[in-house]
């Protein structure tokens, strides 16, 4: 009997906080500000999807003090430690002051404070906080599985987003849910206090926050509510180094040397012009009997027997075709077709064209001695140049006759 009445009494504590989210999330978007639903900023002012505003609502309604942190780290060292949790959903610590927040984060937690901590930079605040990029890239949320026995294991399966896992090893660490083999919810002790890490803050956002696993991981991270203020951190989310930060940051001295070494290396190169002037030599043009000469050395060094003869038979039929009017098809057919044709209209035999002609095609695909592809280059312009005598005196007779 006890048993079922212990049942009831947890079942009608969830309804009843699954009711104060909804009307803390219909109130908010009635009497809220507008913000962009697609503002990505986890903070407490943000009510887009993305945003803490209902957990930070949220967080009062169930008994818990909720403030936000607008200043430096310097506030945890004047808060009750052992009654208050911090809360750093995806912080932004500057580099220049990154030791400084790490001993002030190692200090609060050592006098018995909670830490909540998101993703990379989150990681970094914790003492022995290490990540990397996951062994698996997820393209929307991941669904863990719990592990151990552990409060924020047993809160069950969680949908949470993957930017990175957790990487940090020793005994302190302790991983609770997992995406795989990666770890995305990691509680560590420190002194007299405990730290949590999320991968993400997706859990906790506005968006997600009707999830009952989600509320479960929440108020299982920051502990229980009687006397405790969870502390909300924003002043992380924001980018405080200035132009004279950066330019502070610089190498100056190095950046000195390399300059003074450049100016001696500029130095060193410049040259002005000693001596008369001279005109610049001219190259003669070459002569169209060396370029023949030196073409027939680069065929006869490759050994291109089937290129040249193939060349003067592509300038044979080119005349064919322009001057003597062969048809493109009787070109591309047998030898004995243009020989047909030219006897038809000059009354003479062609056949040592003929022959000529087949003699070149069939060399197609063969390596012939220069000699055999001297004799038939030269066979081969000596026809165009019979063609171009017998065409000419045609045309000869006809301006005559007309």
């Amino acid at each position: 009997m006890a048993a079922s009445t212990n049942k009831r009494a947890d079942r009608s504590l969830v309804l009843w906080i699954v009711g104060a989210v909804f009307v803390a999330t219909v109130v908010f978007s009635i009497f809220g500000p507008k913000e962009a639903d697609d503002d990505p900023r986890p903070t407490t002012y943000n009510a887009g999807t993305q945003g803490l505003k209902v957990a930070f609502l949220l967080t009062s309604q169930l008994g818990y003090g909720a403030e936000r942190a607008t200043g430096p780290e310097t506030w945890l060292a004047t808060v009750d430690a052992s009654k208050t949790t911090a809360v750093f959903a995806e912080p932004v610590p500057p580099v220049k002051d990154l030791k400084r927040l790490q001993d002030a984060v190692a200090e609060f937690i050592n006098r018995g404070g909670r830490v909540l901590a998101t993703g990379s930079g989150g990681a970094r605040l914790l003492p022995g906080g290490e990540t990397a990029a996951p062994t698996h890239v997820y393209q929307g949320l991941c669904y863990s599985q719990p592990e151990g026995p552990g409060s924020l294991a047993r809160v069950g399966t969680i949908a949470t987003t993957m930017p990175v896992r957790w990487s940090a090893l020793g005994p302190q660490f302790r991983v609770e849910q997992r995406c795989g083999v990666d770890g995305v919810v990691v509680a560590l002790h420190h002194g007299e206090g405990e730290a949590v890490w999320w991968s993400s803050p997706q859990p906790m956002t506005n968006g997600a926050m009707m999830e009952n696993s989600n509320l479960k991981l929440l108020l299982a991270t920051l502990g229980p509510a009687a006397g405790r203020t969870i502390i909300f951190d924003e002043y992380l989310h924001e980018q405080h180094e200035t132009i004279f930060d950066t330019v502070g940051g610089l190498p100056w001295r190095s950046l000195g040397w390399q300059l003074a070494l450049i100016g001696l290396l500029l130095i060193l190169s410049f040259s002005r012009r000693n001596g008369p002037l001279r005109a610049s030599v001219t190259l003669p043009r070459t002569s169209p009997i060396e370029f023949a000469e030196s073409m027939g050395r680069l065929y006869a060094s490759a050994g291109a027997t089937e290129a040249a003869v193939g060349a003067a038979e592509r300038r044979l039929l080119t005349y064919l075709g322009d001057r003597c009017g062969v048809a493109p098809e009787v070109l591309r057919g047998p030898a004995q077709g243009i020989g047909e044709v030219l006897q038809s209209r000059t009354g003479e035999d062609w056949s040592d064209l003929i022959s000529h002609l087949d003699h070149a095609r069939n060399a197609e695909g063969q390596t012939m001695t220069a000699k055999s592809a001297l004799s038939l280059i030269q066979a081969l312009e000596l026809d165009e140049t019979k063609l171009r005598e017998k065409f000419a005196m045609r045309r000869a007779q006809t301006l005559r006759r007309d």
